[in-house]
């Protein structure tokens, strides 16, 4: 076993270096650094890309990620090898139990299982929302569809309905009356299933989103709006589109920081979903997610900001001194396509009209293309009314 040494780099397991596609940048990024790159993962180590084989000191293949059993024998022999794990992190809000116990199991800092409901679960995360003064959405949590119905009916429908626990819009619904609250909520795991009803928000989503480190400094931070629903978009089969934006709006900063401490988040990269009311009530509290925000999101926010999150992350981690952050520089749109829907403007004539501002354009991963689209376009715009007359001529429908 090789014994930990004054000054000898930290080794930094890398849980599922190699999926999405951006946890292969933010692997990649700490070779940057003084950090010993550790994977485990269930794909084999040859159909790994290659510049994440040259960045990682050593990958350890587990059959099966969900298999804890696998994944903690997987962190043995590499503590055996290498020394103590210094941190165990995947950067996927579907791995944060296992990050959790597996913290616990070796005692490595961050979150643990004592602490993971908080940031796991929505109805954990209200009395937070709370505690840094901004307004949550009302709620029900638990297991009663009466108590449920009641809450319906003192809120007003319609509501919204999703698992108390789990990340994205899957599984998440509106409703509108009582027969369909009790159709969804029945269907659950018989009625057993730990679910959670809000009111329903009339509101666009804006993100708050950036890296704190071990001291609670927020060293990064950005916004993203999106003026449609993502639980729209997933159950209708829609098309999606967002905005990332070069500043972040003071009341999202105040609200966004506050929310920061409330939780006590510490060397993590967060993504805050917030309601901005369309009548004007302000900001109300929706979730906190401890990632980057998803997909494409981190590549718009180096180009909005001329920056690189994946290197400031990785320097984060490494306990390395960054440069301050500079005034953002443009603003940067997603627009995705689905293939069952005819458009109005075809692939040639997208491509011709973005000439220069265009930086991705290609298909999207399969598993996320029921929310993110089947195709989708990344570009450059000068301020948000440009962004969104391109987003409308590229989603136009025939």
């Amino acid at each position: 076993m090789m014994d930990a040494m004054p000054g000898a780099p930290l080794n930094v397991v890398f849980f599922s270096p190699g999926f999405p596609d951006y946890c292969t940048s933010f692997c990649c990024a700490l070779a940057q650094f003084p950090v010993r790159a550790l994977g485990i993962g269930d794909e084999p180590y040859d159909a790994l890309p290659s510049r994440l084989k040259a960045s990682l000191t050593r990958y350890y293949r587990v059959t099966s990620m969900e298999n804890y059993d696998e994944v903690l024998r997987g962190v043995g022999f590499l503590t055996h090898e290498y020394g103590k794990i210094d941190r165990f992190e995947s950067l996927n809000e579907y791995w944060l139990v296992t990050e959790a116990r597996i913290r616990t199991d070796f005692n490595i800092p961050g979150i643990k299982c004592d602490t993971i409901d908080d940031v796991k679960r929505k109805s954990h995360m209200k009395r937070f929302f709370a505690d840094a003064g901004v307004a949550a959405i009302r709620d029900y949590a638990g297991t009663s569809l009466d108590e449920a119905l009641a809450f319906a009916h003192r809120v007003g429908y319609p509501v919204i309905v999703k698992p108390d626990s789990g990340a994205g819009a899957q599984h998440t619904q509106r409703v509108g009356d009582d027969a369909a609250l009790t159709a969804v909520l029945t269907a659950w795991n018989g009625g057993e299933a730990p679910f959670i009803v809000e009111e329903y928000v009339d509101g666009d989503i804006v993100t708050y989103d950036g890296l704190v480190d071990a001291a609670g400094t927020i060293v990064f931070e950005n916004s993203h709006r999106f003026d449609q629903s993502v639980m729209d978009v997933v159950n209708t089969d829609d098309h999606l589109h967002y905005v990332c934006l070069p500043d972040v709006r003071d009341d999202v900063r105040t609200a966004g920081r506050a929310i920061v401490v409330a939780f006590g988040l510490r060397e993590k990269f967060f993504h805050i979903e917030m309601f901005d009311r369309r009548d004007g009530a302000g900001l109300v509290g929706l979730e906190l997610n401890l990632r980057p925000p998803g997909a494409w999101m981190t590549d718009a926010i180096n180009v909005a900001h001329g920056d690189d999150v994946y290197r400031r992350w990785a320097a984060m981690v490494a306990g390395v001194p960054q440069p301050a952050q500079h005034p953002g520089v443009c603003c940067v749109a997603y627009a995705s396509r689905k293939d069952h829907i005819a458009y109005a403007h075809s692939h040639e004539d997208v491509l011709a009209r973005l000439g220069g501002q265009l930086i991705y354009a290609h298909r999207i991963e399969a598993i996320f293309a029921r929310a993110m689209g089947d195709f989708a376009y990344l570009f450059r715009a000068s301020d948000y009314p440009s962004a969104m007359d391109m987003v409308a001529y590229i989603q136009q429908k025939a």
